[in-house]
């Protein structure tokens, strides 16, 4: 989806349209796959980059070939980082591209139409207050 992220559903104005072309597909097992371990030989850099998307919310969404992109991702980049030269604008761009089809980030998550709720956010029932909310209240006292 080309332009801008959209925004989060709980920032939209128009919520009764339906999203469209959403697909919903059972994954093959029903279970998590087997997570890549952390190479010993990669840059300290991968190696926080790895571990974090193991805590990330949206790696319940990932398959075994996800896994393995990033693992390929890591392994690749660290050869980078680890060669002593400065990192090449075409390989870093190539990361951060193959990095956003794992969904690492916000926008790419928005497009793709995955968002993640704060424990917070689910404990409050997954109500949102605006400032305008609690300006409102304020007023009503």
């Amino acid at each position: 989806m080309p332009g801008p992220p959209p925004k989060r559903e709980d920032q939209r104005r128009r919520r009764n349209k339906n999203p469209d072309g959403l697909t919903t597909v059972t994954a093959a097992g029903g279970k998590r796959p087997k997570l890549p371990r952390v190479s010993p030989h990669w840059h300290p850099l991968m190696k926080d980059w790895f571990r974090s998307l193991k805590e990330s919310g949206q790696s319940q969404f990932y398959e075994a070939s996800d896994w393995q992109t990033a693992r390929l991702l890591a392994e690749i980049m660290s050869q980078e980082l680890n060669s002593g030269e400065p990192v090449k604008a075409a390989m870093l761009g190539e990361f951060n591209r193959a990095a956003a089809s794992l969904m690492t980030t916000e926008g790419e998550r928005r497009r793709l139409r995955v968002e993640l709720q704060a424990p917070q956010a689910q404990e409050d029932g997954g109500k949102v207050v605006s400032i305008m909310d609690r300006y409102r209240e304020k007023l009503s006292e």
